[in-house]
């Protein structure tokens, strides 16, 4: 990621910084109902934290069930908020769920003040969206919320790798504290992503059930090709994937470490259109890098050297 940094150092040099400034992102954070007492400190920290790292970025950011119940309903309340978001754009939407869900064997469910959200309902809500996604749920049994709402280009990370570890997940209160840790920024290039953070989370997690000389009753998953499966965190070396569930999938990561919440100074000069550009080819090389085995090595390293000049002119500006 260094190579990236100095390409981006060129690049900013030679447009003298004047650059267009991307559309903002929102982060939606939604708590549900605390259940027991012991929770509700827990589920505070990870509002606090979301609001704080969305001051940080700038984004415009929406809490949902910390406040006073009124006319409509906490289940109301992310209907109205997500009606009221722009569907298409380069502002990236954050959605965060917080607290207990549940998983009945059919439907997974976040469980909120009043009505509930269920996973199916949550699908249909944001069919309409175009713009970059990412969908947070840091619940009990939220891997069916991963397997309901994957889709290409969009980031999931759930807190369980199946409905039925059903035990509070203390996933989501390492995850937010992740967000602004500068140990997380694995690839050192002063910012962190959704990879990052998820990946530093699920070994802090992994260390608290050590630790407490628990049996670990969560098992954290991202998937960001869309092909519903998710991957967990020690199928990573660094940020890359080094294994894949299913022959021929596109590894799971590569998406999800070009979401920033809070950008480096560097990246914050990039006009969305390059940024845009920049992303797309990157993914393209995790492609590439996805089916290498099945290439002759000469077929491979001609592929990859024309994506890294096209990177390469990219930031020169040309």
């Amino acid at each position: 990621m260094m190579a990236r940094f100095s390409f981006l150092f060129v690049f900013l040099v030679a447009v003298g910084f004047d650059t267009l400034q991307a559309q903002p992102a929102t982060v939606i954070a939604i708590a549900g109902a605390p259940g027991e007492a012991e929770f509700a400190p827990d589920i505070a920290l990870q509002l606090d934290a979301w609001a704080k790292v969305s001051g940080q970025a700038g984004a415009k950011h929406i809490a949902i069930g910390r406040e006073e119940t009124g006319p409509l309903s906490d289940h109301d309340r992310v209907k109205a908020a997500l009606e009221a978001e722009e569907k298409t754009g380069t502002g990236e939407l954050w959605i965060v769920l917080i607290g207990h869900g549940t998983f009945d064997g059919k439907e997974a469910k976040l469980n909120l003040r009043g009505p509930d959200l269920a996973a199916s309902e949550l699908a249909e809500w944001l069919k309409p969206f175009e713009r970059p996604l990412a969908i947070i749920d840091t619940t009990s049994s939220s891997a069916p919320f991963l397997a309901k709402l994957a889709a290409p280009g969009r980031v999931i990370v759930s807190a369980t790798r199946s409905g039925s570890e059903h035990n509070y997940a203390r996933f989501g209160k390492f995850l937010a504290e992740a967000l602004a840790d500068p140990k997380s920024d694995l690839d050192k290039d002063g910012q962190i992503s959704l990879l990052e953070s998820f990946l530093s989370a699920s070994h802090r997690t992994n260390e608290f059930y050590k630790t407490e000389g628990r049996l670990a009753t969560e098992h954290a998953l991202i998937d960001d090709n869309g092909d519903g499966l998710g991957t967990p965190a020690d199928w990573f070396r660094g940020v890359l994937a080094t294994k894949r569930a299913r022959d021929g999938a596109t590894p799971d990561g590569a998406r999800a470490h070009q979401f920033h919440l809070v950008r480096s100074t560097a990246e914050q000069q990039l006009a969305p259109d390059v940024r845009a550009r920049r992303d797309k080819l990157e993914l393209d090389v995790s492609v590439l890098r996805g089916k290498k085995e099945k290439m002759t090595e000469a077929k491979y390293f001609q592929e990859l050297e024309k994506l890294l000049l096209e990177l390469a002119a990219l930031y020169e500006g040309k």
